[in-house]
């Protein structure tokens, strides 16, 4: 039987007392389903409703799933909508994810270039610095750039508010994402 949405007045505080989200049996199912729902509330910073829509586009990708398709099938849910996972070597497409997520927050990011398509910036464009370039942006207008482990050569992350931080570290550790904030 599925979850109904947990309670949406998250604070770290309460849900991670301890400061340490080690003790947490990931067996449970329904411990995993309010982790994710607290980072879908926290990648989603006051937007309830894409996080209650993601969280069930999550819920039906890992209906009788294994535990390792947890986090693909929570990339694949977020993906241009409140996260992104291209292939590191196309830094185009991540410019492209990364103002297509700074968007919905009203934001505009400064790549440095009148035309950050332009195939000659884009063939000398790093994109670690880009990710870089981003973070630093983005914490002056309130948030925080977060990558995140693929295991490849891909980069993927997401964006939320500055000021949950520490609870974006907790809950990701507690569902077994390496997150670091930039491009670490």
């Amino acid at each position: 039987m599925p979850m109904t949405l947990p309670d949406t007045e998250f604070d770290p505080d309460d849900n991670f007392a301890a400061g340490d989200a080690d003790g947490i049996d990931l067996d449970d199912d329904a411990a995993v389903e309010v982790l994710v729902w607290q980072l879908l509330l926290l990648i989603n910073p006051g937007d309830e409703e894409s996080a209650a829509q993601q969280f069930r586009d999550w819920q039906e990708a890992t209906a009788g799933a294994d535990d390792d398709r947890l986090v693909p099938a929570l990339q694949a849910t977020i993906d241009w909508k409140s996260g992104f996972h291209v292939a590191e070597e196309d830094p185009g497409t991540l410019i492209d994810a990364i103002n297509e997520l700074a968007a919905r927050y009203n934001l505009d990011l400064d790549w440095g270039v009148e035309d950050p398509t332009d195939a000659e910036f884009l063939d000398g464009a790093s994109p670690h610095a880009l990710l870089e370039l981003a973070y630093d942006q983005l914490r002056v207008d309130g948030y925080t750039l977060w990558t995140r482990e693929t295991g490849g050569d891909t980069l993927a992350g997401w964006f939320a508010a500055r000021d949950d931080d520490e609870a974006v570290r907790l809950v990701a550790h507690a569902l077994g994402i390496e997150v670091r904030p930039g491009a670490g």
